[in-house]
């Protein structure tokens, strides 16, 4: 499990988070994982690319999971 921190932003948008932790290369490459249902938050499906994620939201991609944490 890794944790991603806030630092400047009460929140990230999930292509953001995806992107940001290498997880896609590019903004494109994570909003497409997004669309085809290969992402959950909370454990739901997610298909919200510009999904708001905030402290205590768990984001699950390729059985990898990643809390976000606050600043």
């Amino acid at each position: 499990m890794k944790s991603f921190t806030l630092s400047d932003y009460p929140f990230i948008q999930l292509n953001q988070l995806l992107k940001l932790l290498n997880l896609a290369e590019t903004g494109g490459e994570a909003n497409l994982m997004i669309t085809e249902g290969k992402v959950k938050v909370n454990g739901t499906v997610e298909l919200q690319k510009r999904k708001k994620l905030y402290p205590g939201d768990k984001v699950d991609f390729n059985g990898e999971i990643i809390v976000i944490a606050p600043a």
